[in-house]
């Protein structure tokens, strides 16, 4: 069975202070991404496709595509402001970039088959892309709504930095997920306690949160479609407003449109928010390799 697996690297950097996804942080200069890959060819997926922007296209294919396309089929996604459903314009104000959802959409056209979804600076783990491969490779491509999600432990996923986004998951018991809620401003006080902007109570420690690592059949792209064109319609004159994963997730759920298994592993997650965090995830990909649970050479 054919697995895609999408790697969303358009990102800018803003509070890490440069393009983190091109951030030699392995022993022999590999990127966070790269170990993503190496994960997912070892669970089966046998195609990528990055999202990048147009004006780092020649510096990421030097940096990045030279060194996969021996492994695996490689196609380059662009995101681009201006690129938005016929009969919407871009505003000639707007600088960011239209956020996840977005970034999803623009490559509608190159995927074909049952695929996966990762941020390329975070780092999920293998057993995280084994648990999404055997989901994804349980579903008919031309299933419908039959969705899943790697969750981790909020308390796994701060930075010691500075404050994180993370999608809050309401989980049943059958591990569906119920609800997701985006919180942009997380970080623990003086006491050890969690909070957000948006919640004045504290959060659990264990909740169970979304790192945007989805699995979906190629029928999501028109639910992200049709949900793109009522987020422009609303916001389109907002130019800081952006457009996520989670609320299309969340908003086909309410309307019992999809169904979304929340699966569980053991991996590790980290990530490089903060030019900070830098230090650390160095560190933990050096122990890996020094495990052997990678090579100290990738490619």
């Amino acid at each position: 069975m054919n697995l895609t697996l999408v790697i969303l690297a358009a990102g800018m950097g803003s509070r890490y202070g440069g393009m983190k996804q091109l951030d030699r942080l392995g022993p022999s200069g590999e990127t966070i991404m790269e170990y993503s890959i190496y994960d997912a060819l070892q669970a089966g997926f046998n195609k990528i496709v990055f999202v990048i922007r147009k004006h780092f296209e020649k510096e990421f294919h030097e940096a990045i595509v030279k060194k996969i396309n021996p492994h695996v089929q490689v196609q380059l996604a662009y995101q681009e402001t201006e690129m938005l459903p016929d009969g919407f314009v871009c505003p000639k104000e707007r600088e960011k970039p239209w956020g996840t959802g977005h970034a999803l959409w623009v490559c509608k056209q190159l995927v074909q088959d049952p695929f996966a979804v990762i941020n390329a600076d975070d780092f999920y783990g293998r057993e995280a892309f084994q648990v999404i491969a055997e989901h994804l490779k349980s579903q008919h491509p031309e299933e419908k709504g039959s969705y899943a999600m790697v969750g981790y432990h909020l308390n796994r996923t701060l930075s010691e930095h500075g404050s994180v986004s993370r999608g809050i998951c309401r989980v049943d018991n059958e591990d569906k997920l119920k609800r997701v809620t985006e919180h942009t401003a997380i970080e623990k006080n003086e006491k050890g306690q969690i909070f957000s902007n948006q919640s004045e109570s504290e959060l659990d420690e264990n909740a169970i949160v979304s790192m945007n690592f989805w699995g979906f059949t190629p029928d999501f792209f028109e639910h992200l479609e049709s949900k793109l064109k009522l987020f422009l319609k609303e916001n389109i004159n907002q130019t800081k407003s952006e457009f996520y994963i989670p609320f299309v997730v969340d908003d086909l759920i309410g309307e019992d449109m999809a169904s979304v298994k929340v699966l569980s592993s053991e991996a590790q997650w980290f990530g490089v928010t903060y030019k900070e965090d830098k230090e650390q995830a160095v560190k933990q990909l050096q122990q890996k390799v020094d495990a052997g649970v990678y090579p100290n050479k990738l490619w």
